[in-house]
């Protein structure tokens, strides 16, 4: 009876004395004194402590060092779900997405009520370009949890990218029912009227964004941009004065400012921010001596509209649309067909694939001033 007596308290000393080594442990990796509890689980030799020690080398950083640990535990361990999960994700971390796959989906095989492995089975899918099978997963998790925010978020960043907004909306009012304030969700639903060009709708959620303390540079700038196209220009000016002073948006804003002002027939106004716009770039200014050209039009200045329309061409001779503008004003400026006629057929031999409507246009007008040209010569 005193043998077992001893025997008995002899293993309660041990295991009290592996019970404090993992506890010193588990005191060192919660300050983050990582390496010293990495030291202290290597003398434990249990799951837990084998799980532990992974982590540790995760949380430093040293991911070669994690994943061979995720995968030793494993291997003693066959049946620990959580490093399994954790492993899964450091390999989707570091981009190895064929084990990623199979880790998921062997969790998912073990276990197909947990949306968090449907979410990052999506994920990995996703990294590994099978959108539609990534698309699946996500609506996985999120019919196993409707309030999946990750999941409602990922379809809706998928639907807003391919601007199909009806699809979009109905992933995003899912999780802003869950959670009216999320930031993310909200940038989604403000992008998906954005880029459908139903600029009013968007403008409450840009600026709920704003309100929200999410007044990036990206965000001022499609608001303001809401409000000129909505023809709030007093708002739309307001708003890219805001923008003015972010560093590297002084030019942008200056041309908005300029372009809400010629909407508001300002036209003044219009040429100083514009001028102030070209002032500021060190690249290209095709934007800024389009609207100079816009704005000398409507002035009636038909000479100094074509010559800032040709220095728009000048800056970008990909695009005919500025190139067809001084063949308008030209059409209008010169009275001689045979100065006028050149300009067109100019276009025509520079861009012979102009869009049908536009070449459709040009077509017409020069065969018309070549008909003029022949009853002139009559």
């Amino acid at each position: 009876m005193k043998k077992i007596l001893v025997l008995f308290l002899l293993i309660s000393l041990q295991a009290g004395a592996q019970s404090s080594a993992l506890s010193i442990a588990d005191s060192l990796y919660t300050v983050g004194n990582y390496v010293a509890a990495i030291n202290e689980y290597a003398k434990e030799g249990n799951a837990q402590a084998s799980l532990q020690i992974a982590r540790a080398y995760n949380a430093i950083g040293n991911f070669d060092k994690a994943l061979a640990q995720y995968d030793a535990t494993l291997k003693s361990y066959p049946k620990m779900e959580i490093a399994s999960f954790e492993f899964g994700k450091l390999l989707l971390k570091t981009k190895n997405y064929r084990p990623a796959l199979e880790a998921f989906n062997a969790l998912i095989a073990e276990n197909q009520q947990n949306p968090e492995y449907f979410y990052y089975l999506g994920r990995t899918l996703e990294n590994s370009l099978k959108q539609e099978e990534a698309n699946a997963a996500f609506r996985k998790a999120v019919a196993l949890d409707s309030t999946h925010l990750r999941s409602l978020y990922s379809l809706g960043k998928y639907f807003v990218g391919q601007e199909i907004r009806d699809s979009a909306l109905v992933y995003v009012d899912q999780g802003l029912r869950f959670y009216e304030n999320d930031v993310s969700m909200i940038n989604l639903k403000a992008q998906a009227y954005f880029n459908n060009g139903q600029f009013q709708p968007a403008i409450p959620w840009f600026e709920k964004l704003i309100g929200l303390g999410e007044d990036r540079p990206f965000v001022l700038e499609r608001l303001a941009h809401s409000y000129y196209r909505s023809y709030e220009n007093e708002k739309a000016v307001e708003t890219y004065r805001m923008l003015s002073v972010v560093p590297g948006y002084l030019a942008d804003a200056y041309l908005g400012m300029g372009q809400a002002f010629m909407q508001d027939k300002q036209l003044d106004s219009a040429q100083v921010y514009i001028k102030k716009s070209i002032e500021e770039r060190t690249e290209t200014f095709e934007k800024e001596y389009a609207d100079l050209g816009r704005i000398a039009r409507l002035q009636n200045k038909t000479k100094e509209s074509m010559e800032y329309y040709k220095m728009a061409w000048e800056e970008n001779k990909e695009n005919p649309y500025n190139y067809y503008q001084v063949c308008v004003l030209a059409d209008e400026y010169y009275k001689d067909p045979k100065t006028r006629l050149p300009y067109f057929e100019r276009l025509l031999d520079l861009y012979p694939d102009l869009p049908p409507f536009l070449k459709e246009r040009v077509l017409k007008r020069v065969s018309e001033i070549k008909e003029e040209i022949h009853y002139a010569g009559n």
